[in-house]
């Protein structure tokens, strides 16, 4: 059984996901006929026929799969900050610790990220011009 999921996408997007869904009801599926879940199979699948019509207009186009799209788009979100449980809702994901598993490496790469982020709200800290008079440093034993 397919679970729902709920998938944030940028408004520049929003005429033509409005125009899938046209005469739709609310729980109808986005693409095919909106009552059936539109299958692809393989490489003669509407999918790989699509990307093939595509690298017609455009050569540079490499070969994509459905799950290249997948892992691309949890790239895009993990990469503009999304929090790991929003990518894990985003995806389907049992987990969080799943999503982790599978994207490490991506939340890795953005360690600088996060680093110029926390930067950026962190309030500015007057350093004093001299050290401080009266402080005492803690011994060692």
């Amino acid at each position: 059984m397919h679970e729902k999921r709920s998938v944030p996408y940028p408004n520049h997007l929003a005429p033509m996901i409005e125009q899938a869904c046209y005469g739709k009801g609310s729980e109808g599926l986005l693409c095919g006929d909106g009552v059936h879940h539109v299958r692809n199979s393989g490489s003669q699948g509407w999918f790989a026929n699509a990307v093939q019509r595509a690298q017609t207009v455009d050569p540079s186009i490499p070969r994509l799969t459905p799950h290249d799209l997948r892992h691309t788009a949890a790239s895009l979100a993990i990469s503009s900050g999304a929090n790991v449980k929003a990518v894990q809702r985003m995806l389907g994901h049992a987990s969080a610790a799943m999503t982790l598993d599978t994207y490490a490496d991506l939340f890795e790469d953005d360690l600088d990220a996060v680093a110029a982020r926390l930067n950026a709200q962190m309030p500015l800290v007057a350093l004093p011009a001299r050290p401080q008079t009266g402080y005492v440093s803690p011994t060692r034993p």
